[in-house]
């Protein structure tokens, strides 16, 4: 029932993943995009030679540090998140030793390429406004 999983126990599970994906999410979204653009364009002016030029590969790279880097964190949010009963995963680090077990340094990035083209999208999305 609602009531049974709907408690504080469960409400926060997962956020210690959640809360580092998102802080590291963030510093890919709002610093790689506007340090490669300015680089680009003063690096390579004759083919960066406007903001909307250089926003594409500012994008993409903004998008790959974001996601690579906090693919891990989000693959144990997701496990602990998916199993409310903790039968599986236990805590934060209970998880990650689980992932690792089964799946080796790989486990962790499984979804990463969906990811990273839904990424790209937002990033470039937040570059632009």
């Amino acid at each position: 029932t609602i009531k049974s999983i709907a408690n504080p126990t469960n409400i926060g599970r997962g956020f210690i993943g959640a809360a580092v994906r998102e802080g590291l999410w963030t510093c890919g979204y709002l610093s790689i995009p506007p340090i490669v653009r300015a680089n680009l364009m003063e690096n390579f002016p004759e083919t960066f030679d406007s903001q909307a030029k250089a926003r594409i590969p500012a994008a993409l790279l903004g998008g790959l540090f974001a996601c690579y880097l906090t693919q891990p964190f989000d693959t144990i949010k997701t496990c602990m998140q998916g199993d409310i009963e903790r039968e599986k995963f236990k805590g934060f680090r209970h998880s990650a030793s689980v992932v690792y077990g089964e799946s080796g340094f790989t486990g962790f990035y499984r979804g990463a390429t969906f990811r990273y083209g839904r990424m790209v999208i937002a990033v470039g999305i937040m570059d632009f406004l």
